[in-house]
C-alpha cells in the first residue's frame, strides 16, 4: 500500500505566500463584477440602439415583408399595369361575357384625378365623418378599423354601430353637403370606372357600381377587437361575391399625412406595395390573384375611397343624389 501523502505545511502569517493567496482571492471576486458591469453597459447600449431602430421603422411605416414597391409616393405615373393569372374565384359565380375577368391584374395611375380634386373629395369625407366616428365593429369593419362613410347607402359609423346618415340627420344633411359635392363625387367615380374598363379591355357600360363603395379614415388608434384589425390579408371576391373589379382613390399622402398604411399585394416572397398619394388611383381584379392588405397606420390619418364594380346588373347600385 502506498504511503499517504501529507498536506503542504501552512505558510506563516505575514508571509509572501499568504499575501499572494489573498491577492489572488481578491482578483477572483472582482473580475466577475467587472465583466457584469461591462455586459450591462453593452446590453443597455444595444437596447437603446434597437429602440431607436424600432422608432425609426415605426415612423417610416416600415414592414420587412415588403420586397418591391409598385408605385412610389414620389412618382407621378401616367399608368402602370401588371397582368397576373386569374384565379378560379370567378368560376363559382355567374359570368357576363365581355365583362367578367378573363384578363386579371393590377394597375396604378396618377393622371385621372388631380390633387386638387382629391383634396375637394377629402373635404366631403371630412364633413361627413365629422358627424360620426367609429370604435370598430359593424358590417364593414372586418376590412378596416376605421371610420366609414357610404354616401350611396347612407351608412355612417357612429361608435360601435352604423346609422343611416340620411334618416338619422334628416334635413340637416343639406347644411353639411352641397349639390356640388355630390356632382364632383359622381364625376370622379365615373372617371375611375372608365379607367378600370380601359385597363381591362371592357366596355365601361358593362360595369356597375356595387356595394360597399365608401370613404375610409384610418388612424393609429389601438384596435379594440379582432374586427378592428384591418391589416389582415383578404380577398374582395371571397368577402363580397358581387365584386369583380376593385379600385381605391387615395386622398392623403404617405409619409406626409401618415406613416404605415401602404397597400400591399401579398405574394409569396415578393410582395408589391402601393404608396398612397392624393389623387392616385389603384385598381385590380377582385379575386384571389390579388390577395391584399393594408399596413397598420403608425401615425397620422389616412383617407381613401373604395369604389367597387360588378358585372352583374342585379348587384348594381345608383349614384348618391343630393335631396
Amino acid at each position: 500500500m502506498a504511503p499517504q501523502r501529507r498536506g503542504a505545511p501552512k505558510a506563516p502569517e505575514g508571509s509572501g505566500t499568504a499575501e499572494r493567496r489573498r491577492g489572488s482571492s481578491t482578483k477572483s471576486v472582482q473580475a466577475p463584477r467587472e465583466v457584469q458591469t461591462k455586459w450591462l453597459r453593452t446590453a443597455v447600449l444595444g437596447a437603446c440602439a434597437v429602440l431607436a431602430g424600432l422608432l425609426l421603422w415605426s415612423r417610416l411605416g416600415g414592414d420587412d415583408s415588403i420586397t418591391e414597391v409598385l408605385a412610389h409616393r414620389s412618382e407621378i405615373l401616367p399608368g402602370r399595369f401588371i397582368e397576373v393569372p386569374c384565379s378560379e374565384d370567378y368560376d363559382s359565380h355567374r359570368r357576363f361575357e365581355g365583362c367578367s375577368p378573363r384578363k386579371c391584374g393590377r394597375g396604378v395611375t396618377d393622371t385621372v384625378i388631380s390633387r386638387d380634386e382629391a383634396q375637394r373629395i377629402r373635404s366631403i369625407a371630412e364633413k361627413g365623418l365629422s358627424l360620426g366616428g367609429s370604435d370598430g365593429g359593424g358590417s364593414y369593419a372586418h376590412l378596416f378599423q376605421a371610420s366609414i362613410l357610404d354616401l350611396h347607402s347612407g351608412a355612417l359609423s357612429v361608435g360601435k354601430h352604423f346609422v343611416n346618415l340620411y334618416r338619422y340627420f334628416g334635413d340637416k344633411i343639406q347644411t353639411v353637403f352641397s349639390e356640388e359635392d355630390f356632382q364632383l363625387y359622381r364625376d370622379v367615380r365615373q372617371r375611375v370606372q372608365l379607367t378600370v374598363a380601359q385597363a381591362f379591355g371592357i366596355s365601361a357600360s358593362a360595369l356597375h357600381l356595387t356595394k360597399p363603395t365608401f370613404f375610409s379614415r384610418i388612424n393609429s388608434t389601438q384596435a379594440r377587437t379582432a374586427h378592428d384589425e384591418y391589416w389582415h390579408a383578404h380577398v374582395d371576391k371571397v368577402t363580397y361575391g358581387s365584386f369583380d373589379y376593385t379600385s381605391l382613390l387615395y386622398l392623403s399622402d404617405y409619409l406626409d399625412d401618415f406613416g404605415g398604411g401602404r397597400f400591399v399585394f401579398v405574394e409569396e416572397g415578393a410582395n408589391k406595395t402601393v404608396e398612397p398619394r392624393a389623387g392616385r388611383v389603384s385598381f385590380f381584379t377582385s379575386g384571389s390573384e390579388n390577395l391584399h392588405r393594408v399596413e397598420k397606420v403608425h401615425w397620422g390619418t389616412r383617407y381613401a375611397v373604395t369604389i367597387a364594380f360588378t358585372c352583374n346588373p342585379d348587384h348594381g347600385i345608383a349614384d348618391p343624389a343630393f335631396t
